[in-house]
């Protein structure tokens, strides 16, 4: 595990910087791209770098996060998934640009693949599926035949009540999150929500009182974990919530020792992703580890099998996960 201290050398900031700005200290005045330096030290750390001989390169791709610069800085999960597909390209031989949400991004006819990093609505697909050329999916399983790299979600969030209902827990929350389309032709629904309502009434253990959705960032987890304390009778209020990121969780952990709950004394918190804050803040997260820099490689992996193989079989790589416990339950 990289200290702080690695990480502050890394990105050239003190420890002190460092460690507010993975606690998302709001109260600290710090530039984007100063935070971002943070962020990408703090996720790189964490990879294993096997330094290898520079390749010559052998085409040129377009990495796509339907997330802004900004919003990738509110929940890193989508920076390290980036990064990996970037060390994966580069270690192949491609060049790569970057795309981010607020970019035009114009048909290029020298592409030679395109691996689309969040989601997209239907018509951003087929925008993306007109460039003919190579196109592959992270993090989304499109209604059109295109190659993807997902998250078995259902494993990961029943797992998750097991582990609760292990520790003695029979009152369990969840705070989620949906986010719009960058286009505003629609919203995406975490399918996390309808996996945990369904097993916890197949555990006769459901409570509708007990679900609060947002958006996926720490001032939502924040806002609405106030909300589940202010609307829900102290002696009635579950004794553990299950957040559908790590960011929502960091921000029900600040809800929580703001009215001096205990945790996990009081309230247990478990986290959704492992991204690199997860182990530095207070107390640390319980949280599910999701493979993020393994899922970028094997998006540039399936992009390279059509590209340099000529496959033409539709592929889905589904991405296991394992439960990381922490001092947050």
């Amino acid at each position: 595990m990289a200290t702080l201290k690695d990480i502050a050398n890394k990105a050239g900031v003190s420890t002190s910087t460092v460690s507010r700005v993975l606690n998302y200290d709001s109260s600290l005045s710090v530039g984007e791209e100063t935070k971002k330096r943070i962020f990408e030290a703090a996720e790189e750390l964490e990879y294993k770098n096997k330094k290898k001989s520079a390749k010559k390169v052998k085409g040129k791709l377009a990495i796509i996060n339907w997330y802004t610069e900004a919003e990738e800085l509110q929940d890193v999960y989508y920076m390290s998934i980036r990064l990996g597909a970037e060390k994966r390209a580069k270690a192949l031989g491609y060049s790569y640009r970057r795309v981010y949400k607020q970019d035009d991004f114009m048909e290029k006819s020298d592409l030679n693949g395109i691996l689309a990093i969040g989601k997209f609505s239907e018509k951003q697909v087929k925008q993306l599926k007109s460039n003919d050329v190579p196109l592959c999916f992270v993090d989304y399983l499109p209604k059109e035949e295109c190659d993807s790299v997902v998250v078995n979600f259902k494993k990961a969030m029943r797992e998750n009540i097991d582990y609760l209902i292990g520790k003695g827990h029979v009152q369990i929350g969840f705070i989620g999150g949906e986010e719009s389309f960058s286009d505003g032709t629609g919203h995406w629904t975490d399918p996390r929500e309808k996996i945990v309502r369904e097993y916890l009434k197949r555990k006769k253990m459901y409570h509708e009182n007990y679900f609060f959705t947002g958006a996926f960032r720490v001032e939502d987890g924040k806002e609405n974990m106030l909300k589940a304390l202010d609307s829900i009778e102290k002696d009635q209020w579950p004794t553990a919530f299950i957040a559908a990121n790590d960011a929502i969780a960091i921000g029900c952990l600040k809800a929580l020792y703001e009215k001096n709950v205990k945790v996990p004394e009081d309230i247990s918190i478990i986290g959704f992703n492992d991204i690199s804050t997860a182990k530095y803040i207070t107390p640390s997260l319980t949280t599910v580890k999701v493979y993020t820099e393994d899922m970028g490689i094997s998006g540039i992996n399936l992009l390279h099998e059509r590209i340099e193989e000529g496959r033409d079989v539709t592929k889905t790589v589904i991405m296991s996960t394992k439960l990381i416990e922490r001092e947050s339950t």
